[in-house]
């Protein structure tokens, strides 16, 4: 349906010592991309969590590098769902700069956890419509 798209910063500390953007930090933005998700879809993670007793835990974290980003570079990112299981859930990840290039793409796999039990939890039907607003299957 949508793609949350936002910016991210790159500051000196991000620079690793080839002079590009260290590979832990797509990691970070990945995590930044996921919060902003959650709260675009009106139910940021703190309050799924402290109110309804459910967690979201990474099983899986991939990324394939195509470009470096530098320290003078813009980096726009896309972020949306494109698979949405019972407990589980896939985001895709595009990492591009100032020139609309593709530096990286990245996936995540999610599930949605029980936090008293630890076990999977489905989602409800509140959390199935609110993750299907930026569902982009294919």
């Amino acid at each position: 349906m949508q793609k949350l798209t936002f910016e991210e910063k790159i500051y000196t500390y991000h620079i690793d010592f080839v002079g590009h953007v260290n590979n832990i930090i797509y990691i970070q933005w990945m995590e930044n991309g996921r919060v902003k998700l959650l709260e675009a879809m009106g139910i940021p993670a703190h309050d799924l969590a402290h109110f309804e007793g459910v967690v979201p835990i990474l099983t899986e974290t991939t990324i394939k590098y195509k470009k470096p980003f530098f320290l003078n570079n813009e980096v726009h990112i896309e972020c949306w769902i494109s698979k949405l299981n019972n407990a589980s859930a896939i985001m895709e990840f595009r990492f591009l700069n100032e020139k609309n290039e593709l530096c990286a793409s990245g996936q995540q796999k999610g599930l949605f956890i029980n936090k008293k039990t630890m076990r999977p939890s489905r989602l409800n039907e509140k959390h199935r419509k609110a993750f299907e607003k930026f569902l982009i299957e294919g």
